[in-house]
């Protein structure tokens, strides 16, 4: 069987243990997923480009540290919530516009299909399919700001695709980057002027929402820097405007995690957020 479908088979089934609500473990234990599933969609928030002018953005101001790590947005989470039982943790799901999951019923593999792969953020993301019809009508690769909010979605899945022995909760927010490759192939020069302004007001929203729902910690990483081709320069830039140097959310959260994976030899992604936010002398 070929990785691609060995990945869809592995998605089919994350889907069939939701439904059934529960999987036996590997150590033959029979594990509960369905009241946590169920908290997770009913609380999932779909939210327009004009509710963010309403979030309440409350909390201390705090001393925020900044990491990064060359791993997988699962992996780091994992290590966050299930070994450093850190609480508050959110993670941005570089999402597709137009598909719930990207392709990831289709075996396809980039951070979203991962994510879908291994959790119930799919059937949260079903259950709000407003968001992914205004961007199917929009013909603009910028696509909107509209996102989705999916709290404490449960986690049964490792990066390697293996169910895990306890589950641990991730609150995950659906956010699609600029299509920046759309836009170039098209050669659209009108919205390809726009895409900063564009990108950093969304990168505004994302943080808006996190900081909203009290959360303290959040996983980011290179925001369209894949199949989008967006600049993980810029991508950096964006963060750490508003982040840091006197932006609007500079010392909200306590703990900013870039989860960076970036197996290439010369390592540009990588190295593009580590210089960015100093990590280098």
């Amino acid at each position: 069987m070929s990785n691609r479908n060995r990945r869809a088979q592995i998605a089919r089934e994350t889907l069939d243990l939701f439904e059934k609500g529960s999987y036996t473990n590997n150590k033959g234990l029979s594990v509960n997923i369905a009241d946590q599933l169920h908290f997770s969609v009913e609380e999932t928030l779909h939210l327009q480009p004009e509710d963010f002018k309403y979030l309440p953005l409350e909390g201390q101001m705090v001393n925020t540290t900044f990491e990064i790590h060359n791993e997988t947005t699962l992996e780091a989470a994992y290590r966050l919530i299930h070994q450093e039982k850190q609480d508050g943790v959110a993670a941005l799901n570089f999402a597709s516009a137009k598909n719930p999951g990207g392709g990831f019923l289709n075996g396809s593999q980039a951070q979203e299909e991962s994510l879908a792969r291994a959790s119930g953020m799919y059937l949260c993301q079903t259950a709000h399919m407003e968001m992914y019809e205004t961007n199917r009508k929009n013909n603009s690769c910028l696509y909107s700001d509209h996102m989705l909010y999916s709290p404490k979605v449960p986690v049964i899945r490792n990066d390697e695709d293996q169910l895990l022995d306890t589950p641990y909760l991730l609150s995950i927010i659906t956010a699609p980057a600029v299509n920046t490759g759309c836009l170039v192939q098209h050669q659209r020069m009108d919205e390809l002027q726009k895409v900063d302004a564009v990108m950093l007001e969304r990168t505004r929203k994302l943080l808006t929402l996190a900081l909203s729902q009290n959360h303290s910690t959040l996983i980011l990483g290179a925001w369209g820097c894949g199949v989008f081709r967006n600049d993980p320069v810029k991508i950096a830039g964006y963060f750490k405007s508003l982040l840091k140097d006197g932006g609007d959310f500079e010392n909200r959260f306590q703990r900013i995690v870039f989860a960076v994976l970036d197996p290439s030899k010369n390592q540009e992604i990588f190295k593009a957020f580590e210089s960015t936010f100093d990590f280098v002398d």
